[in-house]
Formats: structure tokens, sequence, C-alpha cells
């Protein structure tokens, strides 16, 4: 084998997925045709999960440097355009959390005490950070590991058998154990591979652009519904986005022009603009479509190339950073022999229900913006909710991704969800116990039992004993690599170490020195 896996796509998803290849010591290869980042603005900000994830890897200084400078053009065009300072710090953006439908969600409305809103320590604070810088610092990161990385190289083909994959590439063959599409929504390996991809057909045309223009201080600032649609302004200097229900575009290939983007923006928003220049845009539609099954043989796919949809919300970037830290180390477990390939079977199982949530979350956007009687009719309804402290909180848990649950075995209320960032009396936090990628057994009471059961996982399963002054419910927590928790247990449980020995050779294969039959 050339490699253990040639991830095809040199995107987020897929910088994301061999950075955690090679943390599990994968040998990995990244094909990416473009040889160098996309500039063409894309998603301008992340969900928790998303910040969570770098955080547990070592990324937080980097992410938090970034949205510094973010936000300090955020707020100078803010001062620039109407005098105010932009309200919230950094970790609130310009005083909101987000949008849904356009319909902008006060930061000051969050009940922050709800499940996934309040416990991810400092990766809370990060929202601002736009996909292009993402992809900077994980191409960085990328090449600290070691990753083949390959920009300019297309995949044109492969071949696929019970033993490897070969590749076929602009510059040649590869043979690798395993192919992970990362390639997009019009991925050629999900294409190539036969995968089913069902899902709803478009009904709208949507632009966002960075523009130069005169007349834009009749446009509103954030997002407004006319009778003709929904348009944006802000909250960077140039950015407009234009939604209309005329159905998709007849040829999504075609360049942007600045008439069209012109006539567009004029037609959406009733303010007559003149763009002078355009320094980048962009078309989408709202075809939702995801494939029944994430993998095929020794095929898999993550991000878009596995779902397609709106780009409302900003979730698509953070949809796929999930699959690729739910992916990366289950398959480098299996690679290495760690785990059977069993386990790859939770992929989809885990990954498919939270992408077809966020499916429908962005065809319910669409529906609150259409610019019918009904929908406007809905769309004050949901405005009404979004003013209010449980309308807000809700929005923004849902929007956010963090109330996530995999359904995993367990009765205890942390299994299957993301593990909070406790604070622990070793004077750190839990993600700074997460940086190499593998799986932790959080000991919060000292008990010899607990890590005697995991002392045959060495090399698998990190072992931590500490204490947990504003969790003293918590006896002990086993975080899986990817940060959800496979297994916790109270203070006090009768059988503290019931149903441990069962998660440890769930996730992690027999421990090391067992006999095993046969």
């Amino acid at each position: 084998m050339d490699y253990d896996v040639v991830v095809a796509g040199g995107g987020p998803v897929g910088l994301m997925l061999a950075c955690e290849l090679r943390l599990g010591g994968a040998r990995v290869a990244v094909l990416e045709r473009l040889t160098e980042v996309n500039p063409t603005i894309k998603g301008g900000a992340i969900t928790t999960p998303s910040a969570e994830a770098l955080y547990r890897r070592g990324m937080l200084p980097a992410l938090a440097e970034v949205q510094r400078q973010t936000m300090d053009r955020y707020q100078a065009f803010m001062r620039e355009q109407n005098g105010e300072d932009g309200g919230g710090g950094a970790g609130q953006g310009l005083g909101i959390v987000g949008h849904f439908a356009g319909i902008m969600l006060r930061a000051d409305l969050v009940d922050r005490t709800e499940p996934g809103l309040g416990d991810a320590g400092p990766a809370s604070e990060i929202a601002f950070v736009a996909q292009q810088d993402i992809e900077r610092l994980l191409g960085g990161r990328a090449d600290e590991l070691g990753v083949d990385m390959r920009r300019g190289v297309a995949l044109t083909g492969f071949d696929a058998d019970d033993e490897a994959v070969t590749v076929r590439t602009s510059h040649g063959a590869i043979r690798a154990g395993w192919l992970v599409g990362c390639d997009g929504g019009r991925s050629a390996v999900r294409k190539l591979a036969g995968f089913e991809f069902p899902g709803t057909e478009p009904e709208i045309t949507c632009h966002q652009a960075v523009v130069e223009m005169t007349g834009a201080e009749d446009l509103k600032i954030g997002w407004t519904a006319t009778d003709t649609g929904v348009c944006a302004y802000g909250p960077m200097p140039g950015r407009v986005v234009t939604v209309e229900f005329d159905g998709p575009p007849a040829d999504r290939d075609a360049p942007v022009t600045t008439e069209d983007l012109q006539a567009r923006l004029r037609r959406v928003s009733g303010v007559d603009i003149t763009i002078t220049q355009v320094q980048t845009a962009t078309r989408f539609t709202d075809h939702a479509r995801q494939v029944t099954d994430y993998r095929k043989g020794r095929v898999l796919l993550a991000g878009d190339a596995a779902h397609v949809h709106s780009a409302f919300g900003s979730q698509g970037l953070s949809l796929g950073i999930g699959d690729a830290m739910n992916l990366g180390w289950k398959l480098a477990a299996v690679i290495a022999g760690r785990a059977p390939e069993g386990l790859l079977d939770t992929y989809t199982a885990e990954r498919h229900p939270v992408g077809a949530w966020v499916l429908d979350w962005t065809r319910s956007q669409v529906a609150a913006m259409r610019p019918d009687p009904q929908s406007r009719a809905l769309r004050e309804i949901v405005s009404d909710l979004a003013g209010t402290v449980a309308g807000t909180t809700y929005l923004t848990a849902r929007l956010n991704g963090g109330g996530v649950r995999y359904e995993l075995p367990g009765e205890h209320p942390l299994t299957g969800r993301s593990t909070p960032d406790l604070e622990l009396t070793d004077g750190g936090r839990l993600a700074d116990h997460l940086h190499g990628g593998r799986a932790l057994l959080l000991d919060l009471t000292d008990d010899p039992e607990l890590r005697a059961l995991a002392a045959g996982y060495a090399g698998r399963v990190d072992t931590l004993t500490a204490g947990c002054p504003s969790r003293p419910e918590l006896a002990a927590v086993l975080v899986r690599p990817d940060g959800f928790t496979a297994w916790a247990a109270d203070a006090g449980a009768k059988a503290p170490t019931a149903g441990l020995t069962e998660a440890l050779e769930e996730w992690f294969g027999v421990p090391e020195g067992a006999v095993t039959p046969g």
C-alpha cells in the first residue's frame, strides 16, 4: 500500500479528517485539485461543536486570534455605517449569536444553562471564524502531523475491491486501504461509487458576494425580508446576499456577472445601488440531499459529499467537521487493528441522523423566507418567538448543534453527548487532555478499580485522576477521542464501574493480554 487512506478533497473537512487519521497513526494522502485555498466567499462562522473539536486539538489560541481580527473588521464597519460600536464582546459578535431564516437571534436573550450552550468552556466564545481561515489553520496542522498534501492533483477514478482501493489521479495511480470522499457537494467519489443520494429539489437562487458599490447608504444592515425575497448587507464591508424564489439557476457553473448581481440586489432590496467592482461572488440553491449510507465497502463519504443543503445558518462546515471527528479515530483504529471493522458501522448510525436533522432545519428556514402571504405570516410568528428568552434559546441551541446525542448504551445523562469541558483540580480543563486524539478515562474519585479496568488499554485510552469541584456528583467519565461520552458514573452509585468493561470493549477492542475465544 502507498497509504492507509486517500482523502479526496483538501477543504476543511478533508484536512480535519486527515489530521485525525494521522493522530491515530494512519498514513494519509490528501488530493486537492486546487493549488491554493479557494478565495470565493463562503461560510463566515462556525458552531460551538466545531470550535470544541478544534479546541480539543489545541487550536483555541489560533481560533481566538482569527476571531479577534474578524471582530475588529466587523465593528469598524458598524462604526462607519452608523456610529455604533457593534456591541458585545468578541465571543458574542455584534450582539447576536446567529440567525434563523435571516431573523436575528440576540445574545442577551440566550439562556446559557441550556444543554450544549453553557458547558463547552472557552470554545463557546468562538463563532466568527471564516471557512478559509479554518482551512488555512488545518492546512498548517496537517503539515505538522505529516499529512501528504497533494495540491493540484485531481481524482479521476478508482477501483475498489475487498482488500484495497486503487485511486487514479491526474498525476498517476495510488494504492491505499481506504478512500474517503470529502470532495464537496458535486463529489466525484460519491458519483463514481454509486451512492444513493435522495432529497428535495431546489426552489431558490441565492447569491453571496463582496462588492464595492455606490448607493449603499440606503441598504439596511443585517437581513431584510421584502416583497420579492430576502437580502442581507454586512457585517463586513461590501458583503451582500440575495435570496430569490424564482427557481434554481439555469446554469450553476456560469460566472456571476456584475450586471446580474446588481439587478438582483436592486430587485430584492428596492435600493438603486450601483456595483462598481466584484471582489468575490458565488451562487447557491436550497437543494437538500443525503446519501443513504456513508460507507460502501472501502469507500466512505464525509461533509458535503455525503449531504448538501442551503448555506443558511452556517451549518454545513460544522456538520462536516463533526463527520471528520467521528470517522477519523474509528477508521484509524480499524487500520491499526485496535478495533474490528464493524466499528465503522457506527459512523453512519451516529452521523446520518444529525445530517438529516440539519437538512430539515435548512428546509424550514427556506419556508420562513418565502414571500407569499402564508409564509410571511409564519415568519412573523417565528420573529415573535425569537424575541423571547425561550424562543431564542431553543433556536440557538438547535442551530448551534449543541443538542446532538448519539444513541449509545447506558442510562447516564452524559452518555452519547459531547462531554462538558470540566474544570479539573490539576489546573487544567478536560480539553487540555484530549490534544493527542486518544480516549480518556477521567477518574474523579481516585478509584483504583476504574484504573485497573483501563490498564489493558494503554496507548488507546489515557487515564487521569483529578477532582472536579463544579460537578461533585460525577465519579468518572469515559471520553471517546471525538469528545463524546462513551460511559459515565455518578458518585455514590452502588456499582460505580458497572458497564465500563463493556464500553471499553465496544469502542476500543479487547484489552492487551486478553484471551479471545478460538
